[in-house]
C-alpha cells in the first residue's frame, strides 16, 4: 500500500523563485525533501498557502510529487510576519482538499512553526501523526533579534504546544536540539537530529588547485568589470581596450 505523506509550508513554496522577501533555504530544503521521498516510493503533497490569484489548486510538480495550493488569506504576498490569523483556513483548506480528493494522508511533516501549528490542528481532529522542522525557533530569534523580531508573541506559546504535540522532531543541528530541550522543554526521544544537505549536481569537491584558480579568474573577471567603469569615467580609451584588459587579467591570475 502506498504511503502518503502531506508536507505542509505555509509561505515557503518549492515552486517560488528564490531570493525573494520571504523565500530561500525552506523552499529549497521543503522541495528537496518532498522529491527525495517521492523518489523513494512515497506519493507526496506540498501544501503552501495560495499568493497569486492565477495559481492553480494542483501542481503536478515531480514524478509522485505534487504542490497543492491552499487558499487562506487574500491570494497576494502577505509577510509571513502576518500569517498566523490565516492558520485556521489553511487547517481547514488541506481538510477540504483531502475530502474531495479521497485522501487520506499517513504522515504530515510541518516545516516551520505556523505550518506545526496547522499539523497540531489536523492532529487534532483526524488524528494523524506529524513530525516538525522548525527552521528558526522563535526564543531564540527574540534573544538575538530583540525589537527587531517582528513576529507576535503568541508564537513562542504556538511552539510550546507544538512540541509537545509533535511526535517526531527535526532538529538541524546539535544546537538546535540543545535548544528546544533547554528552551522548550523537548522530549530528547523525539527528536532527531537531520543535518540539512546539499545538492550534489550543484555542489561537489574539486582539486585545491583548480579551485583556487577558478576563484583567481572570477575575481580578475571582476577586476575587468571595474577597470572598465573607471576607464569610461576618466575617458582613457585605452584602459578599456581588450589589450588592457587582457594585461589585467593576466597579472591578476599571475600574482593573487
Amino acid at each position: 500500500m502506498t504511503v502518503r505523506i502531506g508536507l505542509i509550508s505555509e509561505h515557503a513554496s518549492p515552486l517560488a523563485i528564490l531570493g525573494g522577501v520571504d523565500s530561500g533555504g525552506q523552499n529549497v530544503y521543503v522541495g528537496q525533501v518532498a522529491k527525495h521521498l517521492a523518489a523513494l516510493g512515497y506519493e507526496v503533497d506540498v501544501f503552501t498557502r495560495r499568493d497569486a490569484p492565477d495559481l492553480p489548486e494542483v501542481v503536478d510538480w515531480a514524478p509522485g510529487a505534487r504542490v497543492i495550493h491552499v487558499p487562506a488569506g487574500p491570494p497576494c504576498f502577505v509577510r509571513k510576519e502576518d500569517l498566523l490569523r490565516y492558520m485556521d483556513a489553511f487547517t481547514l483548506g488541506i481538510l477540504r482538499f483531502a475530502r474531495q480528493e479521497g485522501l487520506r494522508y499517513d504522515l504530515y511533516h510541518a516545516n516551520f512553526w505556523m505550518s506545526g501549528l496547522v499539523a497540531l490542528n489536523l492532529k487534532e481532529i483526524e488524528g494523524t501523526p506529524f513530525a516538525v522542522t522548525f527552521h528558526a525557533l522563535g526564543r531564540v530569534r527574540r534573544q538575538h533579534q530583540g525589537q527587531a523580531d517582528e513576529f507576535p508573541d503568541e508564537r513562542f506559546a504556538v511552539e510550546d504546544r507544538v512540541v509537545a504535540g509533535a511526535d517526531l522532531i527535526v532538529a538541524e543541528c546539535p544546537q538546535d536540539r540543545q535548544d528546544l530541550r533547554e528552551l522548550y522543554g523537548a522530549d530528547p526521544d523525539r527528536i532527531v537530529v537531520v543535518p540539512a544537505g546539499f545538492d550534489p549536481l550543484e555542489f561537489w569537491p574539486v582539486d585545491k588547485v583548480e579551485a583556487r584558480r577558478a576563484e583567481d579568474v572570477a575575481e580578475g573577471l571582476a577586476a575587468l568589470d571595474d577597470l572598465h567603469i573607471a576607464a569610461e569615467l576618466l575617458g582613457c580609451q585605452c584602459a578599456g581596450s581588450d589589450h588592457a584588459h587582457a594585461l589585467v587579467a593576466h597579472q591578476l591570475i599571475a600574482d593573487p
